[in-house]
């Protein structure tokens, strides 16, 4: 017979589990603790009221918190061929004539490496990152003025602002530090929330988030945007069906880079 647990026996196995795994299927949770999944149900509600998890559709993801904002050279070394998967797919949703808001980070820099040096488009940008590495840049390439952010080499504040304020893009895609269904896409400083809050607001077109799995379930400080507001998500396939089927439920349209997709 299969050993049955008390409450704190399960949600202490449910933290240990998460811990190593990130995510758990709330079936997959009920067969290993032997228990109905309305009993794990309640045990995820305590579990996220304590802040641990977040519970998602049919189960749960590991909550993590990013409280400060990793140095550039840092973000270099997390996951660098899944960015630059991501990346290089990103570029295929933007087409002849687009005016294009790209904000800073190692992923969005990813995008702008990737454009075709002589594609006929307008990219508008604070990652000043993008300038300086690429040598050949046949379309147009406008970078914003502002305060320099040494830990991400990009601008904010004010002046990068008021410069998005002048202008509408037909797509934005933004490279986050957090995305979750319950508190949305964050960002460690508010300087760089700020610009990809105008950058949303100027944008006639779809909104995209790129970012690898292991964004999924992080929390930051300065919230950019509900996930209802994000209209695709491109990402890899390391973000597991719970997620997918969670994010689909709020109208999100997930993308898996190296997928064929009928756009």
């Amino acid at each position: 017979m299969q050993k049955s647990f008390i409450p704190a026996q399960r949600r202490k196995e449910i933290q240990e589990y998460l811990t190593t795994h990130r995510a758990a299927r709330l079936a997959d949770l009920s067969t290993m603790l032997n228990a109905s999944e309305a009993t794990i149900r309640r045990d995820l509600e305590k579990l996220e009221e304590i802040g641990f998890l977040e519970r998602t559709h049919g189960g749960a993801v590991l909550s993590q918190r990013l409280s400060r904002e990793p140095e550039y050279k840092e973000r270099l070394l997390d996951n660098p061929d899944l960015k630059r998967i991501i990346g290089q797919f990103a570029t295929t949703f933007i087409e002849d004539g687009d005016v294009v808001f790209i904000n800073g980070g190692t992923t969005a820099t990813e995008i702008i490496r990737h454009i075709p040096p002589n594609a006929n488009i307008t990219v508008i940008t604070n990652n000043l990152i993008a300038a300086l590495e690429i040598d050949h840049i046949g379309y147009e390439l406008i970078l914003l003025g502002g305060i320099y952010q040494p830990t991400s080499h990009s601008v904010g504040g004010y002046f990068s602002n008021e410069n998005l304020k002048q202008v509408y893009a037909d797509k934005t895609f933004i490279g986050v530090d957090g995305i979750s269904l319950k508190y949305g896409c964050t960002f460690p400083t508010s300087a760089e929330a700020e610009v990809v809050r105008t950058m949303m607001g100027r944008t006639r077109g779809p909104v995209y988030v790129v970012a690898d799995n292991n964004k999924w379930g992080t929390v930051s400080n300065y919230q950019v945007a509900e996930i209802e507001k994000i209209h695709r998500l491109i990402t890899d396939a390391g973000l597991d069906i719970p997620a997918r089927e969670s994010l689909a439920e709020q109208s999100v349209e997930v993308l898996i880079a190296g997928d064929d997709v009928d756009r």
